[in-house]
């Protein structure tokens, strides 16, 4: 899209306020060198719908697409000022944040694919970390609960709930697990493991809610629901 009216950035926020930039394999020494930290940033795992600002829809990530999280429960870039509508890192912002002009998006739209940065080039030196990473990303694939969820209205439908369930179990205990006994700080675990099972489920047309150990599962299609604990 190019706006012949505007030729120059008016600081109204709006690009910010629609959510944090994800980051690229030329911004891993911003993360290296600690000038944005891990517990500013999250991860959209491979296979997770999520909304393409090019396209403008809905698509599975084909890889990790880390980027800074919002504000609370909003959007909202977390570097982003409100009093001054301004950026708190400016001179170590993003690629993603450099090439976009709104007036001009051909420059974020031709890197907007490309060498993304993914949690592999962050910690493939750090062995049973990664390792961690990968076998949750494996167990707790986007591919195998999408796989579940579409056999739920069949004769598959109970081994297709145990499926769910057993995702969902991994992703759940493996984030408790991480903050309570690996003392990682809650706030790295959105970034290390991608966000909770418990809210992306949605995206397939069920819902899910622990409480305590009891997991409860219901497909948005029927009033019937799966308790288990």
């Amino acid at each position: 899209m190019n706006d012949r009216t505007i030729s120059q950035c008016r600081r109204c926020g709006t690009c910010c306020k629609k959510g944090g930039p994800a980051l690229h394999v030329e911004d891993h020494f911003l993360v290296r060198d600690g000038k944005i930290l891990a517990k500013d940033l999250f991860t959209i795992r491979k296979g997770e719908p999520s909304f393409d600002n090019i396209k403008r829809c809905l698509a599975p990530a084909t890889t990790d697409i880390i980027k800074i999280r919002g504000v609370g429960e909003k959007w909202t870039c977390v570097f982003f000022e409100e009093n001054t509508n301004g950026c708190m890192i400016y001179s170590n912002r993003p690629v993603e944040c450099r090439a976009l002009k709104c007036w001009d998006t051909s420059k974020i739209e031709m890197i907007y694919q490309a060498d993304r940065l993914t949690r592999k080039d962050l910690f493939s030196d750090i062995r049973e970390l990664y390792d961690l990473i990968r076998e949750h990303q494996n167990v707790c694939s986007y591919e195998k609960l999408e796989i579940a969820t579409g056999k739920l209205d069949g004769k598959e439908r109970e081994n297709a709930l145990y499926e769910i369930e057993k995702i969902i179990r991994f992703d759940h205990h493996l984030r408790s697990f991480a903050v309570e006994k690996g003392k990682i700080d809650h706030l790295m675990i959105d970034f290390l493991f991608g966000r909770s099972l418990l809210k992306t489920v949605a995206a397939f047309g069920i819902s899910a809610e622990m409480k305590e150990n009891r997991l409860i599962i219901k497909p948005k299609s029927s009033g019937i629901f799966y308790e288990s604990g």
